[in-house]
C-alpha cells in the first residue's frame, strides 16, 4: 500500500509540536542544570562521550577517584552539540549526574544528513571507519562507494568487512567476488568474517584494538551481531531481515562506545539503508575515488564533466580498463544525487 502523503498543514502542525516538546524539554533540562549549578559539583576533569540520549549524555571519567565510572549529565546551553566519542570537560554532581562544562577540540568526526537534509555529526575522534555488508541483504556497491566517500572526505581510514560469509553460495558468490576483487585491486583493506561461525572473527579483533572505531552499514548485514560476538555480554538487539522487503530491521537506536579489552574503542551506530552526501562537494567525490587521483587535471579540457568530452582521461582510463565500469557508474550515480550548488 502506498504511503501516505502528508498536506502542507499536517507537515506544519507536526513540526510545531514537536517543538513544543523540544521546548518543554529544554525548559526541565535547564531547571534540572540550575538546581546541579547551584549545588555541590566536583573540580573539573575529563570525560568520554560514551551514549547520547535527546538533551543528556553518559560520560565517562577518564582521570581521578571516578575513573571507568559513568554518569549521566547535562550539557550547559552554550555548548555545541555532543556526539558519541566526544571528549569533554564535566564536573559530577549528586545523584549520580554530572554537568559538560566544554568540549574538547575533535581530530576526526563522522556526519550524515538528518532527514530535512541538514548535516549532523554522529560520532567523534574516529580512526577506523569499517564499512560492513553481506551476502544478504544484497551488496550494493553504490552504497559501498558513498560510505569510502564519505571516509575520505572525513579523513577517517576505510575497512571493507564482508561479514555473513557463511551465507556465500552459487546464487549470489558471484556478484560479491566481483565485488571483492574491484575493491582488492584499489588496494583497500578487506576483511571476511562471520559474526555467527566466528571465522575470521579474531583477525577483526586484532585489526580493531588500539583503534576507535565505528561499524556503518544497511540493516541487516549484522552490526549488531559482529558487536555481541567481539564483546560477550553487551547483547546488542539483532534484527531479521523483512520478508516484505529483503532489507533489514533497525536494532540501534542510539550510537554508543564499547570498550575493548585489549583496547581501543567501537562505536556502534544506528544502521541506516542510505547514506547521503548533500555536504560534499563535486571536487570531494572525485577526491573519494582513489582510481581517479593521478589522472584528475589531465583532461584536455579544464572543466571536462568526465561524460562525453574529447580528451578526457577518466574516459581513456575506463576504455583501457584501468577504471572498472562499475566504479564510473558509482561515480556518475553519485554526482547525479549531489544537490544543484548554489551560486
Amino acid at each position: 500500500m502506498a504511503k501516505r502523503q502528508l498536506t502542507r498543514r499536517q507537515s506544519w502542525r507536526i513540526e510545531k509540536v514537536q517543538e513544543e516538546r523540544a521546548a518543554r524539554a529544554a525548559k526541565r533540562e535547564s531547571r534540572l542544570l540550575d538546581e546541579l549549578e547551584g549545588g555541590d559539583l566536583g573540580a573539573e576533569q575529563t570525560g568520554l562521550v560514551i551514549a547520547h540520549f535527546g538533551v543528556q549524555v553518559e560520560v565517562e571519567a577518564l582521570e581521578g577517584e571516578l575513573t571507568g565510572q559513568v554518569q549521566r549529565c547535562h550539557l550547559r546551553a552554550n555548548l555545541p552539540p555532543l556526539v558519541t566519542g566526544d571528549r569533554v570537560v564535566w564536573r559530577s554532581g549528586n545523584q549520580g549526574h554530572g554537568v559538560i562544562v566544554a568540549q574538547l577540540p575533535r581530530h576526526s568526526e563522522l556526519c550524515r544528513p538528518d532527514m530535512r537534509g541538514l548535516l549532523k555529526p554522529v560520532a567523534a575522534n574516529v580512526d577506523l571507519i569499517v564499512i560492513v555488508f553481506a551476502p544478504l541483504p544484497h551488496p550494493h556497491a553504490n552504497l559501498i562507494d558513498r560510505y569510502l566517500v564519505a571516509a575520505e572526505h572525513a579523513g577517517i581510514r576505510p575497512l571493507l568487512l564482508l561479514n555473513k560469509a557463511d551465507l556465500l553460495d552459487e546464487e549470489n558468490s558471484g556478484h560479491v567476488d566481483n565485488l571483492l576483487t574491484t575493491y582488492r585491486q584499489l588496494g583497500y583493506e578487506l576483511l571476511e568474517v562471520s559474526a555467527h561461525g566466528g571465522g575470521g572473527m579474531e583477525q577483526l579483533q586484532q585489526r580493531l584494538d588500539g583503534h576507535v572505531s565505528v561499524f556503518v552499514g544497511q540493516s541487516g548485514v549484522g552490526k549488531s551481531s559482529l558487536v555481541n560476538s567481539l564483546l560477550p555480554g553487551v547483547d546488542t538487539r539483532v534484527g531479521d531481515l523483512s520478508e516484505v522487503t529483503g532489507k533489514g530491521t533497525h536494532t540501534t537506536t542510539t550510537a554508543r562506545l564499547f570498550h575493548f579489552p585489549g583496547g581501543g574503542e567501537l562505536i556502534d551506530s544506528p544502521g541506516i539503508r542510505e547514506f547521503g552526501l548533500v555536504h560534499v562537494s563535486r571536487d570531494d567525490v572525485e577526491a573519494g575515488f582513489i582510481e581517479f587521483r593521478d589522472l584528475l587535471g589531465t583532461c584536455r579540457f579544464r572543466d571536462c564533466k568526465h561524460d562525453r568530452e574529447p580528451g578526457c582521461a577518466l574516459l581513456k582510463a575506463l576504455e583501457d580498463g584501468r577504471i572498472q565500469p562499475q566504479r564510473m557508474a558509482s561515480y556518475r550515480h553519485i554526482l547525479a544525487s549531489l544537490p544543484e550548488p548554489e551560486y
